[in-house]
């Protein structure tokens, strides 16, 4: 006992150091970044001092000590012990689920800051905003890139350490904001996408081990969609005090202080019982769970099959992974089309931004139906609820050329969508899979909207129309291949139709 004490010492004693060499690699940047801010000066085309090196060298020391503490070898699996999941909510849950908003947030807020600083890297750099959309692009290939690392991370380390070392990297990925070349830019946003792009679907993996059931899908659901709404308004706060002072540089430089809040809050996070089970931990994951009002049994443990009531039966994660890649199409694709198709539609430019400003409101208000119609009529029904809605816009702008009130449904299927999407994954998973099904699932929803951007770098604007049936097409095919699955597993009998955890 005396040497494990001491082993998770030494193991927080080299975080911590990791930690401290990291930010004082970001701070050199800052101090950097202010004096030329004072001056009046822009940073476009200067040279990396030795400064920068440093500072440089020091996030890459601090990043491997902070994920070598991290590391733990493979233990060997308990076995004849059974989770019993809580009953009630208890106030460490309440903790639990206002740090993994506070951190979704934060988290959200720095993918959400890219459209707020294009336009002042374009009057920077002078370049048009063709190239600058190289910066999105990487961004969203990282956060596809995050998912899949970051979910694979988590089901052999464990959630929490998860959540920390991608944390820590977010907070290094701030200095993307001293970068004095559009390159140096870009990969560092490349980087930024990829810290980022883990934290969601390893919260709900955490969430779901951690909740009780019969309140775990509305939890689910509301953390994310109060995390996603809240970033992109922080965001925008940001953007309107601190860019008209600092420039555009400080949006990415304040992940910093940002940064470092959510590392505060993630210490207090627990570990997921599940994993510790895995690694032979048993009087941890017990510990773990009392804290929560959840205990471990001496017994043969069931097979644990994950969701089972309202799913897709063992057919969950592909039909999940191919609505992810059609709702990125959608999302980054046609609402990327969207205001150049408003104004070929006839709609100024005016109306058509206000217009996208009231439907993203109310898309924004859809948050807490879609938490109680997923609550209500189970996962699966409430994700092909909001793909049926997305499909019926889409058909509204295909058939009928309304491209405005198609617009306003499509926007509310999409977020809807979404909102419930990652929470049902996690429910669909088992826990050894968790962390990976959900980051698939995550990293199959950025990996659509990687094709539309591509295809939107490539100068390629179809009409409102065309995209709309071009889209709705694959979506008419996946609402079949759910139904066909559905059916599939009430022909099964009640047997198909339970929660095994």
């Amino acid at each position: 006992m005396g040497e494990v004490i001491a082993d998770r010492r030494r193991r927080g004693a080299v975080f911590a150091l990791g930690c401290l060499l990291l930010t004082a690699g970001v701070w050199l940047h800052l101090a950097m970044f202010l004096p030329e801010l004072a001056a009046g000066r822009r940073l476009m085309a200067m040279a990396f001092d030795g400064a920068m090196r440093a500072g440089m060298a020091l996030i890459a020391v601090g990043t491997l000590l902070a994920a070598g503490s991290l590391w733990q070898p493979a233990g060997t699996a308990a076995v004849d012990v059974r989770v019993v999941p809580p009953l009630r909510l208890t106030a460490r849950h309440w903790t639990l689920i206002a740090v993994l908003v506070a951190v979704l947030v934060i988290d959200t807020m720095k993918p959400a800051t890219l459209g707020f600083v294009v336009p002042g890297m374009v009057a920077e750099y002078g370049l048009p905003r063709a190239t600058i959309a190289w910066l999105p692009f990487a961004a969203l290939t990282g956060t596809a890139v995050g998912s899949l690392l970051w979910g694979w991370f988590a089901d052999h380390q464990g959630r929490r350490a998860a959540i920390l070392l991608s944390t820590l990297l977010f907070v290094g990925t701030s200095v993307c904001g001293a970068m004095p070349t559009l390159g140096w830019n870009i990969a560092m946003c490349f980087v930024m996408g990829a810290s980022a792009g883990g934290l969601l679907p390893v919260a709900y993996a955490l969430l779901t081990e951690l909740l009780p059931i019969r309140r775990r899908g509305f939890f689910l659901v509301l953390v994310g969609g109060l995390g996603s709404a809240g970033g992109f308004f922080a965001a925008s706060g940001l953007a309107s005090v601190l860019e008209p002072i600092f420039g555009w540089r400080m949006l990415w430089l304040i992940g910093l202080p940002t940064g470092l809040f959510v590392l505060a809050c993630s210490f207090r996070l627990p570990e997921s019982p599940y994993h510790l089970i895995a690694q032979g931990r048993t009087a941890a994951a017990r510990a773990s769970l009392a804290r929560y009002g959840g205990a471990l049994t001496v017994e043969a443990a069931a097979p644990d099959r994950g969701r089972r009531d309202g799913g897709f039966g063992r057919h969950a994660l592909p039909i999940l992974v191919a609505t992810g890649l059609i709702w990125g199409l959608v999302n980054f694709g046609f609402l990327l089309w969207l205001p150049a198709m408003l104004a070929a539609s006839g709609l100024a430019v005016g109306a058509s931004g206000q217009l996208l400003a009231s439907a993203a409101f109310v898309a924004f208000l859809t948050i807490l139906p879609a938490t109680i119609l997923y609550e209500r009529i189970g996962g699966a029904r409430a994700v092909m609820a909001a793909m049926a809605l997305t499909l019926a816009g889409l058909l509204l702008v295909a058939v009928a050329g309304w491209v405005a009130g198609g617009a306003l449904l499509v926007l509310v299927g999409v977020n809807a969508a979404i909102a419930m999407l990652l929470p049902f994954a996690a429910e669909s998973s088992t826990a050894a899979m968790r962390g990976r099904a959900t980051g698939l699932v995550a990293g199959a929803s950025k990996a659509g909207g990687i094709a539309a951007q591509a295809a939107a770098l490539s100068g390629f604007v179809p009409d409102p129309r065309g995209a709309a049936l071009t889209l709705a097409v694959p979506l008419i095919l996946l609402l079949a291949v759910m139904l066909h699955a559905r059916f599939t597993l009430h022909a099964a009998g009640p047997a198909a139709n339970r929660l095994s955890e």
